[in-house]
């Protein structure tokens, strides 16, 4: 069975199970408005918004708590939803992380964290993002995402599918 909540450990960032204990400090990661500027959700950042987004994401048992392996304090967030056992796969979302983070080696780290742990489980892991969100699906292909067509998200929006499968993923050294 899938482990939804693993702890993982990189050299930048550590990963674990969120908890309701976190909403402090991720609302102060969430409250910077260009965090969501291109996001389907932009007003994310109000602290009402991002209060149901995070009850949603504890109530999902797959979300988790990112936090700097340097000093411990939470960047951010994601999560893994939708495995799919006869079809071997699970989605990657929900994800965020602080600008101070931004740049792509704290996100390539994450994903790849991610990525290494759900191959050990499905043959393919996919993305959801939404058509204007032109920086997270540049962050999808720059970590192995191909376009795989559209489909509707969770709430009903039209999102693009990016896949990685297993056998294509170039897996970093350890």
């Amino acid at each position: 069975m899938f482990d939804f909540q693993p702890t993982l450990a990189g050299e930048l960032v550590q990963v674990r199970p969120l908890q309701a204990a976190d909403f402090d400090g991720l609302y102060s990661v969430a409250a910077d408005p260009l965090l969501w500027e291109q996001h389907p959700q932009p007003d994310r950042h109000q602290r009402d918004v991002f209060g149901r987004f995070f009850l949603d994401a504890l109530s999902s048992g797959g979300a988790l708590a990112v936090a700097d392996a340097v000093d411990g304090r939470l960047i951010g967030s994601s999560r893994f939803h939708g495995y799919d056992e006869a079809r071997s796969e699970i989605e990657i979302g929900w994800s965020f992380l602080a600008r101070s983070h931004w740049g792509g080696a704290y996100n390539r780290e994450l994903k790849h964290l991610m990525l290494r742990h759900a191959f050990a489980y499905v043959d393919t892991v996919v993305f959801l993002v939404g058509p204007s969100n032109l920086r997270s699906q540049r962050a999808v292909q720059k970590i192995g995402g191909v376009p795989a067509g559209t489909r509707l998200d969770g709430s009903g929006s039209l999102s693009l599918v990016y896949r990685i499968e297993s056998r294509d993923w170039p897996q970093p050294a350890a």
